[in-house]
């Protein structure tokens, strides 16, 4: 049967869907740069700064986000800031006394007298005995203007207990005086004495944390990763440990040490004292999670290839649960220092000549105190004020710790 179809007028080699509308064929042309998988994904320079971040990078980008963890960062880097120049910040030695103005109440810093621009300065005060309750009673003087001092020379001291020096931030008047929180039954400047307190308040809790970490970490790892007898006897001393009450065993511990050792020992003899009764819970919480990670098919692998047993645990199952001893580490600090607080005020802890925000405490013992020098107390604001920092700042990097959730 013969087709009706017209014989058609393109090649046969060509298929018609590849003709322009002239008719003339197509060029066909074959690229010979190299093949790029990734071409079809090509990201945006907004897409790359996220994608291409690195894992710190990403950790701060959240934990930005978290605003009362960032001021309390802020917070606690200026006060460890301050208590590195604390000689240079307080208005007044440590040991200096003003026999005149004992319990004197706090002063009020002023700009103004009478409408006019005068400066930062205090009233000069008048200090007279009331008779009938043997109190000492302070009257401010308006005609007095003790302008205040900045950048100036005051009470010698020795920095750091080494360099002899006498530069202050801010001074009283020449043949004035300046408690600005008051002083005590010494006549000791409270502001003062709370600065110098600051440093070995702040820092018993970090020494304390890194010995608890180290014991912790350590024990509680090989517990968790090796298991049988020896995770046995941990497990037996640490219930141990935990049933006993916290505040009779530290003052059993304190009351070993000496009388006659020197401030020094006993500043290291409660901070181990303290790192040593705070690691259990730790040791714990890591052995739990090595039980669960040291099955995963990494550890395997790790074991295969001849990895120590340190080197599994420090390098491939701790930074697995990071967010969980960051967390630790910042309620531990606060901790510790609630517990050098406690065992100073109940007079077994740090004794003086070292000052501490707990041995100042110990001026508020009676409610007699307390009521007619409320000021006394000024010590606890920035105990509490510290508490709260780090227990917000462990809330922000737990959260930060991993940035993908």
């Amino acid at each position: 049967m013969t087709s009706t179809h017209p014989p058609s007028t393109t090649s046969s080699n060509t298929p018609p869907a590849c003709l322009p509308a002239s008719g003339q064929p197509l060029t066909h042309f074959v690229s010979t740069a190299p093949f790029d998988p990734m071409a079809v994904e090509t990201m945006s320079e907004e897409q790359k700064h996220v994608y291409e971040a690195s894992q710190l990078r990403l950790m701060w980008w959240k934990f930005k986000r978290h605003r009362v963890a960032l001021i309390s960062l802020v917070f606690l880097v200026l006060l460890y800031a301050m208590i590195t120049v604390v000689e240079f910040l307080a208005p007044y030695n440590l040991h200096t006394r003003n026999v005149d103005f004992i319990h004197a109440p706090p002063q009020q810093v002023h700009l103004f007298d009478d409408g006019q621009f005068v400066g930062p300065f205090v009233y000069g005060r008048t200090m007279n005995l009331d008779m009938d309750t043997l109190r000492r009673v302070y009257t401010e003087d308006p005609e007095r203007i003790e302008k205040l001092r900045f950048f100036c020379s005051g009470d010698a001291y020795n920095f750091w207990g080494l360099v002899p020096a006498s530069l202050h931030l801010v001074c009283p008047a020449q043949g004035g005086e300046f408690f600005m929180l008051g002083s005590d039954r010494l006549g000791r400047d409270v502001l003062s004495r709370i600065l110098y307190g600051a440093r070995i308040s702040l820092t018993i809790g970090l020494l304390g944390v890194t010995m608890s970490f180290i014991l912790g970490i350590v024990i509680g790892g090989l517990a968790g990763y090796k298991g049988g007898v020896f995770d046995l006897i941990v497990q037996r001393v640490i219930e141990v440990l935990q049933s006993i009450p916290s505040i009779p065993l530290w003052m059993a511990l304190a009351a070993i040490m000496p009388v006659t050792w020197s401030p020094l020992v006993i500043y290291l003899g409660i901070t181990a004292i303290l790192g040593l009764l705070d690691w259990t819970g730790l040791a714990r919480a890591v052995r739990s999670k090595l039980l669960a990670l040291r099955e995963e098919d990494y550890v395997l692998a790790a074991q295969l290839m001849g990895a120590r047993t340190s080197r599994i645990i420090g390098r491939h199952l701790v930074p697995g649960f990071m967010s969980h001893l960051i967390a630790s580490a910042t309620m531990s600090i606060p901790a510790m220092i609630l517990g050098e607080t406690a065992l100073s005020f109940l007079g077994l802890g740090l004794r003086p000549p070292i000052t501490s925000w707990g041995i100042l405490l110990t001026e508020a013992r009676s409610v007699s105190t307390i009521a007619f020098y409320p000021w006394l107390l000024y010590p606890t604001i920035p105990v509490i004020l510290v508490i709260l920092a780090f227990n917000f700042l462990g809330d922000g990097l737990r959260d930060a710790a991993d940035p993908y959730k």
